[in-house]
């Protein structure tokens, strides 16, 4: 096995997710192929959620998270789309702008990203052999490792602003050690609830770990639960808080979606009703950081945005999303189901084994004329036939097939004449659909 020079391969390990996605992406030199293929072969030692080893990290390296101008974003869905437009305005108003988001989708560079374009190669290569005593020393994750990379790399690059997506909860996340000029929360609901709790108020109090003294919050709309556990972390943290005003007049098209904020028609490329509350957040986040910036300038960013495999359009009535917990299904299905009122819907459904089923299937249920079901060619997904059994089990029809490609094309048969197909569940598919459909991404995007 592969390993990177002087750091064992367990020293690697990722704590969000069971493995980081193994695809294969097209590599540059033996140097970076050694790696990626270190990191693509980590097995799950175990999760490890605090600060202690990042600061250690950091402080090696010379703390450049102390130098960096910051936003801190948190949530359960859709936080990744609020990063990716807080960046694209920024990115419109002339700034250069570090992003930071997991998991990625094809390739590991796409997590850390300056003006769209992931961090290079030899960039990867320069960080791992400086950091390779220190990591060795305190077994550093994969995460903690990865979030010490994107502060070095913007530091390195002079980055005028980074936008730093937390990777699971947000009080003991190795984000969650800068010191932002704005705090954004989006919408919380139950997801990773074997880590962060079992109830949303156990979750909605880990997300509220990230909030701030005296540092501004924005928050999306939130069950009453979980704003209470917002407001009162905020007022003890003396944090002037920010909620969302009204949003009307949405409308999700086939090209973006239409809204009105406030007294303001906006547009953003992103698909669905989800889409316009993130653009609201992205609008407050930015009015509270820079206030004076034109307001064509955040019409700018939000047509330009790009977030892949977001009820990405593949073809003619065919559409992808990544999305994988109760909320997540509830908001993409919604948004298809609204733009095909009276359209049959085909689905490619795959998932982890961790997911909570009993409220997935709930979203599920009565909402396709045909339900097809695999898994993905890495074997990191419930396997066709266990997805299969398991949702016969809460009464929903199904039929596995063997491959995501297979799926894909009896979806296309299926659609031919009538109907819209959906491929959804997981982000660990995204190679073999945009494989499927030829598409690629690998740079610009943001």
């Amino acid at each position: 096995m592969l390993q990177i020079p002087g750091i064992p391969l367990r020293h690697l390990r990722d704590d969000l997710f069971t493995q980081i996605s193994a695809q294969s992406p097209t590599l540059t030199s033996p140097e970076f192929s050694t790696l990626l293929k270190s990191l693509f072969n980590l097995q799950r030692l175990g999760i490890k959620l605090g600060l202690e080893h990042t600061f250690r990290l950091l402080d090696f390296i010379g703390n450049p998270q102390d130098d960096l101008t910051m936003i801190h974003v948190a949530g359960t869905n859709g936080k990744g789309s609020t990063c990716a437009m807080i960046a694209s305005i920024l990115h419109a108003s002339g700034k250069d702008v570090g992003l930071y988001t997991s998991p990625h989708l094809i390739r590991f560079n796409e997590r850390i990203r300056i003006n769209g374009y992931p961090i290079p190669d030899k960039q990867i290569i320069k960080f791992m052999k400086k950091v390779s005593p220190v990591v060795q020393e305190i077994e550093s994750t994969f995460f903690e490792t990865t979030t010490a990379m994107a502060f070095d790399y913007f530091k390195a690059q002079k980055v005028d602003v980074a936008v730093i997506e937390t990777g699971l909860g947000g009080r003991l996340d190795s984000t969650n050690v800068i010191k932002p000029e704005v705090t954004v929360i989006s919408h919380i609901s139950m997801d990773h609830m074997d880590i962060l709790g079992k109830d949303i108020e156990k979750i909605a109090s880990e997300k509220a770990g990230i909030i701030k003294n005296n540092i501004p919050l924005i928050i999306a709309e939130q069950t009453s639960k979980v704003k209470n556990i917002l407001l009162k972390k905020a007022k003890h943290e003396r944090a002037p808080v920010t909620e969302l005003g009204a949003i009307s007049n949405i409308s999700a098209t086939t090209s973006g979606t239409n809204f009105q904020y406030k007294d303001d028609e906006y547009f953003t490329s992103l698909i669905g009703e989800h889409q316009a509350l993130n653009a609201a957040l992205a609008i407050e986040c930015i009015n509270q950081f820079e206030p004076e910036l034109q307001n064509q300038m955040i019409h700018h960013g939000l047509r330009k945005v790009c977030w892949p495999a977001r009820i990405q359009q593949l073809g003619d009535r065919l559409y992808y999303d990544v999305a994988h917990n109760e909320d997540g299904l509830a908001f993409f299905l919604k948004t298809i189901r609204s733009m095909y009122p009276d359209v049959p819907i085909v689905g490619l459904f795959c998932l982890k084994g961790d997911k909570e089923f009993n409220s997935l299937t709930k979203n599920l249920s009565g909402q396709f004329s045909k339900l097809f079901v695999t898994t993905d060619q890495n074997r990191l997904l419930l396997t066709s036939e266990k997805l299969s059994e398991k949702l016969i089990i809460f009464g929903i029809k199904n039929e596995p097939v063997d491959s995501v490609s297979s799926g894909i094309n009896k979806l296309k048969e299926l659609i031919k004449d009538a109907g819209v197909g959906v491929i959804f569940g997981s982000h660990y598919i995204a190679e073999e659909v945009f494989d499927e459909f030829e598409i690629s991404f690998d740079s610009g995007v943001i």
